[in-house]
């Protein structure tokens, strides 16, 4: 199992340091951070945990998900890998030069 971990459900109150806390009664852990909004700098309400091993990821996972924390319901699973973004930036309609009676 990957020791990285997608934490969803946080309260918007929860910092970086909170999260580690969290974790650590757990295993140990190798980082925790909370995603912010890049323009106003709230918390998105999720973030990532990466635990000293797998095997420790996986007790993360089997004591917190589905757990309350200050009145939420807490998500712990495996992260998955970030997907690949397109970096043409064309918004997914694809080349319409051709025919723009089409549209």
């Amino acid at each position: 199992m990957n020791n990285k971990l997608y934490v969803g459900g946080l309260p918007y109150s929860v910092t970086d340091g909170k999260l580690e806390e969290i974790f650590q009664a757990h295993g140990s852990v190798e980082s925790a951070r909370v995603i912010s909004d890049k323009f106003t700098g709230q918390s998105r309400g999720f973030g990532f945990v990466e635990m000293g091993s797998g095997n420790e990821a996986q007790k993360a996972i089997d004591a917190l998900n589905g757990t309350q924390f200050d009145g939420r319901t807490l998500t712990v699973n495996e992260a998955k890998p970030m997907a690949d973004r397109n970096s043409n930036g064309g918004g997914g309609r694809g080349n319409r030069s051709g025919d723009r009676n089409r549209w």
